[in-house]
Parts: structure tokens; sequence; C-alpha cells
């Protein structure tokens, strides 16, 4: 399918199996300390998503949209002979376990979603978000050190600047292409990704949305989510904004597996 995902595990292959999708700029290693922490009792798979870490894509760059993305980690599954798992998704890859359970929920019978969201209600909304990734793909390819340290003094990220883990993120995070990273960026920019808000309302599976209390932009988007999905629970992690897995990763393990047991 012009796709050769990266992917590592931690646990065993007979346990219930959980799959991490990272965020922008991260790979499958992100999830490493709760994957351990969660080893005992669950089989824990993270993929590098097209773009990111060891995954290569061999073909148009449509292959980096979001449809084909999802198409061909359904397909990549049943190559591992999986036919359900539970899903977690971190931002861009919370958009990505969104978009999952929503088509494929037979799939997936339990999804956590972090920090992410069900796209732009609006066209304008839409076409305004793909002009400003679009520059900032070209920034990526032109400058990626100086994107960077853009990405990062986003009040967004407030809270991980401040944490201990941050230089490591740092660190690992400059090890991207900026080339295919930008690819990424143009073709799974949430302003290329269609509403899933009007099929969230209709979801029947469990959905656990996960976000941290200090991010406040989340926080309300993950509102308004819970509030038109029947099925949906939002919880707030105290202490910790838009990346609690690695802010807070206890708190964030335990969420998990409450959820899941």
């Amino acid at each position: 399918m012009g796709y050769r995902f990266h992917y590592t595990v931690h646990g065993q292959r007979e346990l219930p199996v959980v799959l991490f999708l990272h965020g922008f700029m991260g790979n499958s290693a992100d999830f490493d300390t709760v994957m351990t922490c969660l080893a005992n009792q669950f089989c824990c798979l993270a993929v590098d998503l097209p773009g990111h870490g060891n995954t290569i894509v061999e073909g148009e760059d449509t292959l980096y949209t979001m449809p084909q993305t999802a198409n061909a980690i359904v397909s990549w599954l049943d190559h591992l002979n999986i036919s359900q798992c539970f899903l977690v998704g971190y931002s861009m890859g919370g958009r990505l376990a969104l978009y999952l359970a929503l088509h494929f929920p037979q799939r997936f019978p339990k999804v956590v979603l972090e920090s992410a969201s069900p796209g732009l209600r609006t066209k304008a909304e839409r076409a305004a978000r793909l002009k400003h990734d679009r520059a900032l793909a070209d920034q990526i390819e032109a400058a990626f050190p100086s994107f960077l340290s853009y990405w990062y003094s986003q009040p967004l990220f407030h809270a991980l600047r401040h944490h201990p883990v941050f230089m490591q993120v740092q660190e690992r995070r400059s090890h991207n292409h900026p080339a295919l990273l930008a690819t990424s960026l143009r073709y799974l920019s949430t302003g290329l990704q269609p509403s899933l808000w009007e099929r969230l309302q209709h979801h029947t599976q469990p959905l656990l949305l996960l976000t941290g209390e200090d991010d406040r932009k989340f926080c309300t988007i993950n509102q308004a989510m819970a509030d038109c999905c029947p099925t949906a629970q939002l919880r707030m992690l105290p202490a910790c904004g838009h990346v609690p897995h690695l802010e807070q990763p206890n708190a964030f393990t335990d969420a998990l597996q409450t959820f899941f047991s």
C-alpha cells in the first residue's frame, strides 16, 4: 500500500492490545513511560505516523491524508492479525484516532482522546487553518531549528516548557526529517480534515476525553465534545497542560487503566 510502518511493542501479545498514536513531531517512543507501566496488563503497540520516526511512505503525498492513513493503519492491524484493539491518540494522533473510531467502530471498542478535537466546523475555518499550516510547513523546510523554537513557545506548551522532561522532548523532536514533517503538516492538517462533529453525535462506543486542566482551549473543546456525544466522558487531569502523558504520566496511566478495565 506504500506504507512501511515502524512500531514498538511493550507487553505480551496474548494480552489485550492498546494502540498508541503520537502527536505532531512525535514518534512511537513518546508513550514509552506509559506503555512500560501498562505492559503487565496490556500489549501496548505504538506506531510512527507518516512523516515521523522511521515509518516509510512510498508513493503520492496524498498517502499522508487522514482517510488514507486511517485505512493503512487498519490494513496494518489486519497484517498483524489484530481484529480489535483499544486506541489512544494524542493531539494530531487524537484527531486520527477519532476518525478511526467513527469510521471503524467495530475495530476499536474503547478509545481515549488526549488533547484532541473533531476538527473545524466551517469551510472558512478550515481554509484559514490550511493556509496557516502550509505557511508553517514552508518554515519547517526553510529553517527547522527556528520553527522548533517557535512551536514550543506557543502558550499551549507553557506547562511542558517548565517540566523536567522538556529538554529531552525538544532534543528528540530535532531528529525529525524536515521535508517529511512538512508533508505531514500539509496533508494531515486540521484544515484538510473533514469535520467530525456531526458523526460524533451518533457514536455509540465508549470515549474517554483527557485534557490537562491548565489547557483551557482544549478543556473547552472537549467539554463541547462530551456534551454532544452520549458515550463520551471527560476527565481533566490536574497540574498539567496540553501533554498530560508527558507532564503527569502516572495520572494519565491511571486514567487509562480505569477506563480499559
